[in-house]
């Protein structure tokens, strides 16, 4: 039977797929909304008309994207006013949630492996590189296969 934590990375990956190149993505310098909201040639009062806010409650609502501290419920108001739909979610910064899982399993094998070494240099009876690489491969795949650990340590 497959390991279930690993079929639900597998899936997370499949519906995340569509936002792979997300990466790509430039953040505009003055936000989304202001520049969403001039290229579609709506002004700040009309924006604020839709969203039954003011011109200066718009521009609040442009600085605080821009700053990060815009609220969800805020982008997805926006977004229905200007007839977009808001999309958020979290996507891995380097390939996919499989990928992010081998890395950290196999950080977290070498910093056991490395420190375990440690000590038995200390005693005379530390391994050399190639060992050492392979007793980290095989320490990964382990904690790939119990995923019981945590990787984010």
């Amino acid at each position: 039977m497959r390991n279930k934590r690993k079929l639900l990375i597998e899936q997370l990956d499949q519906k995340l797929k569509p936002f792979q190149k997300t990466e790509l993505v430039l953040i505009p310098d003055k936000g989304w909304i202001h520049t969403i909201r001039t290229a579609l040639n709506m002004t700040m009062e009309q924006l604020g008309n839709k969203l039954k806010n003011t011109r200066q409650g718009v521009k609040r609502l442009e600085n605080n994207e821009v700053k990060g501290s815009i609220t969800i419920k805020s982008l997805k108001e926006v977004g229905e006013a200007m007839d977009l739909k808001f999309v958020y979610g979290f996507v891995p910064k380097n390939g996919s949630f499989d990928d992010l899982v081998n890395m950290k399993a196999e950080k977290l094998a070498q910093k056991i492996v490395l420190r375990t070494n440690q000590n038995m240099k200390l005693e005379g009876q530390g391994i050399g590189d190639e060992k050492l690489n392979e007793s980290i491969k095989d320490l990964a795949s382990d904690i790939k296969r119990d995923m019981r650990k945590s990787l984010w340590d």
